[in-house]
C-alpha cells in the first residue's frame, strides 16, 4: 500500500477499547497508518466534514457518530465502526493476517457485544475513572452523556459499601464466562492456534482496564490474578501490536 491509512480516534482515555481494537488490527496486519485524536464534542462535526457515515441513531432518530474511524487514501474509503473496519481491512488487504479466519465473520461479529454483556458490572467501576482521565475539552460531554445512560450523577455511579464486593464479584463472574470460551480450545487463542477478531476484542478490553486503572492498581492486580493469570497473558501477548502511531 503506497499511502497510510488514517485512524481517527476520540480522546485517548474515552475511546480506548474501540480504538485499541483497530490499532491491534492495523499493527497485526502491518498496514501503515497515522492517528488523529479528536475530542468528544468535535466528533460529529468532524465526521460530517469528512463524510464519515454515522454508526447508529440517537433516541430522537438523529444520526449518531462514533469513534474510531478510518480513511484509506488508496481506495478513498471513509469508514467507522470497529467491526466494519476490520472486515474492510480483511477484504481490501487479503495478503495480511485475517481477522475472521475460516469464514467466521458471521460468528465473530457479535463478539464485542457479547463480551460487553458479560462485563455489564464493569462499567460502574471504570466509567467514572475514565471521566476524570479525559482532557478538559471532553469531560463535560462525557459526564453529561454517561450520567444520562446511568440515570444518576457520576459521583454516585461507583458502588459503595457492601455493594463494592458484590458488584466486583460480578465482574469476575463475567470474565469467568470469557474464560470458559478460551478453556474449550487447544491453543492460546479462542480459535486454538489462529488469532482472530475475538481475541482482539478481549485483549482490547483488558488493555482498556489496565490503562485506565494503572498496572499497579488493586483492580488490575485482581484481574491479572483471575483464572490462573490468563488475562495478563492475553494482554501481554498483544503488547507487540499496541504501538501508537
Amino acid at each position: 500500500m503506497e499511502s497510510e491509512v488514517s485512524l481517527a480516534a476520540g480522546n485517548r482515555a474515552s475511546s480506548l477499547t474501540l480504538t485499541v481494537m483497530n490499532r491491534y488490527v492495523l499493527n497485526l496486519k502491518g498496514i501503515p497508518y497515522k492517528t488523529e485524536w479528536v475530542e468528544y464534542p468535535d466528533i460529529e462535526s468532524r465526521w460530517k466534514e469528512l463524510g464519515i457515515p454515522h454508526t447508529s441513531l440517537k433516541p430522537d432518530g438523529s444520526p449518531f457518530y462514533t469513534v474510531p474511524a478510518i480513511h484509506d487514501p488508496s481506495t478513498g474509503v471513509y469508514l467507522s465502526e470497529s467491526i466494519d473496519i476490520a472486515e474492510y481491512l480483511d477484504k481490501t488487504y487479503p495478503d495480511t493476517p485475517c481477522m475472521f479466519p475460516h469464514n467466521t465473520l458471521g460468528l465473530l461479529s457479535p463478539f464485542n457485544d457479547l463480551v460487553g454483556s458479560y462485563l455489564a458490572a464493569l462499567w460502574q467501576f471504570i466509567v467514572p475513572v475514565v471521566c476524570v482521565r479525559l482532557n478538559p475539552a471532553s469531560q463535560g460531554y462525557f459526564r453529561t452523556t454517561r450520567e444520562a445512560i446511568f440515570g444518576k450523577n457520576m459521583d454516585d455511579v461507583v458502588p459503595k459499601g457492601d455493594l463494592v464486593t458484590t458488584e466486583w464479584a460480578k465482574v469476575k463472574e463475567g470474565m469467568g464466562k470469557v474464560d470458559v470460551l478460551y478453556s474449550k480450545t487447544n491453543g492460546p487463542y479462542l480459535m486454538g492456534d489462529a488469532l482472530s477478531w475475538g481475541d482482539v476484542v478481549v485483549a482490547a478490553h483488558l488493555a482498556f482496564m489496565r490503562a485506565i486503572w494503572g498496572e499497579d492498581s488493586q483492580e488490575w492486580r485482581d484481574i491479572s490474578s483471575w483464572h490462573d493469570g490468563r488475562w495478563k497473558r492475553v494482554v501481554d501477548d498483544f503488547e507487540k501490536y499496541a504501538t501508537v502511531v
